[in-house]
């Protein structure tokens, strides 16, 4: 190969990774913006009612991708696991918009980062993978993390708090699930969470059920249209980059949350917080680079949609 074949090479790579970086960015800048806005509607609709609409308005969007692929729908493999992944997505959502209603946005993001932590310790019991004292090491970390956020009283331990826990517990579990099956097409994958959060939706919002108004309408579909297309964005983040090298951008995602908290709600978040959330990045960082030196990096967690 030429020495210009090779400048060119490395700098079309380059501009490859970059290109996944942006995206990446891009994504967890809409996820936040969409998590501010579901907490925005949910001060006045129910998170039934929320599900229930941004899932219409996001298969509205995708309605034309999924009747290109409706053929890999009738092929999909291991029917239950399927199931159980949309259920705990549609929890986690479920889980995720409610602690919304009672805490600020940074502190339920705050939880939602414990979630590699979660996998990593879970990986061993449901995948079977071998753990070091490194890695649990971190885990005790991550969780003193979580304590110091949490600070548990019988004044602080709320239900609101154990609620986003659960919904990160949730979520990280649909991530094992997620792994489990990988070789399904992501568009199979991110219609079948829509779908569970329509079901859902169907139950729960007749019996809350607010009228919307226009305006309400069209935040509805404004939530589900961002949350279909930061997905799509993750998606082919992954794709142009290595999950190692576009992972990691995901942790600004607290810098959002906060962002947003205090511009639309006027939250300033705890200094318990704020070190507990440091300590759960770095822990989670620390396993993530952990698996990418152990040549595992399945590991991406994706923010909560």
């Amino acid at each position: 190969m030429s020495l210009r074949a090779t400048i060119s090479s490395v700098t079309d790579d380059r501009s490859t990774r970059l290109g996944g970086i942006l995206l990446m960015l891009t994504a967890v800048a809409m996820f936040a913006f969409g998590d501010a806005l579901g907490k925005y509607i949910v001060a006045t609709y129910s998170v039934g009612q929320l599900m229930l609409l941004r899932s219409c308005a996001a298969f509205a969007l995708m309605g034309p991708s999924i009747w290109r692929h409706r053929a890999e729908f009738r092929r999909m493999d291991r029917p239950w696991l399927q199931l159980l992944r949309v259920v705990l997505s549609t929890l986690e959502i479920a889980a995720f918009f409610l602690a919304t209603v009672y805490l600020p946005l940074a502190d339920v993001v705050t939880y939602y980062q414990a979630t590699p932590i979660f996998v990593t310790a879970l990986s061993g019991l449901v995948l079977g993978e071998r753990i070091g004292w490194r890695r649990w090491s971190a885990i005790l970390v991550g969780f003193g993390g979580v304590l110091i956020a949490l600070q548990p009283s019988a004044q602080t331990i709320t239900w609101p708090a154990m609620i986003a826990l659960a919904g990160s517990l949730a979520f990280s579990c649909s991530l094992l699930t997620t792994r489990l099956l990988r070789t399904t097409p992501d568009i199979v994958l991110v219609s079948a969470q829509f779908a569970g959060g329509l079901a859902f939706g169907l139950v729960i919002a007749p019996a809350g059920w607010v009228t919307p108004t226009w305006s309400s309408l069209v935040l509805f579909f404004a939530a589900g249209a961002i949350s279909a297309c930061a997905l799509l964005c993750v998606n082919r983040s992954l794709k142009l980059a290595p999950a190692s090298t576009v992972v990691p951008y995901q942790y600004t995602m607290i810098v959002w949350a906060v962002a947003f908290g205090y511009i639309v709600f006027g939250d300033v978040p705890s200094l318990s917080t704020a070190i507990g959330a440091t300590v759960v990045i770095g822990a989670g960082l620390y396993i993530f680079f952990r698996e990418r030196q152990l040549g595992r990096t399945e590991i991406a967690v994706s923010p909560p949609a």
